[in-house]
């Protein structure tokens, strides 16, 4: 548990980080959904929320969130 808690931490920072490449964050995005994790989803809850994020990776992130929650894990 505590090698995926590390792993998100790792992800979520690369998905906020706006010195890396929209496509490098949005890649971070997908892998934060992947884990499907209710810690995954605050993590992908709180880069919805981040302002200075692109719409599009504000977006996605909300999808994959929305998975999250559809499959109740």
């Amino acid at each position: 548990m505590t090698e995926i808690s590390n792993e998100l931490e790792k992800l979520a920072v690369i998905a906020a980080d706006l010195g890396l490449s929209a496509d490098l964050r949005t890649k971070a995005i997908q892998l934060i959904g992947n884990i499907g994790t209710h810690e995954a989803l605050i993590a992908l809850l709180a880069l919805v929320a981040n302002k200075d994020l692109a719409k599009e990776e504000r977006d996605l992130a909300i999808q994959q969130a929305r998975e999250i929650i559809k499959s109740g894990r």
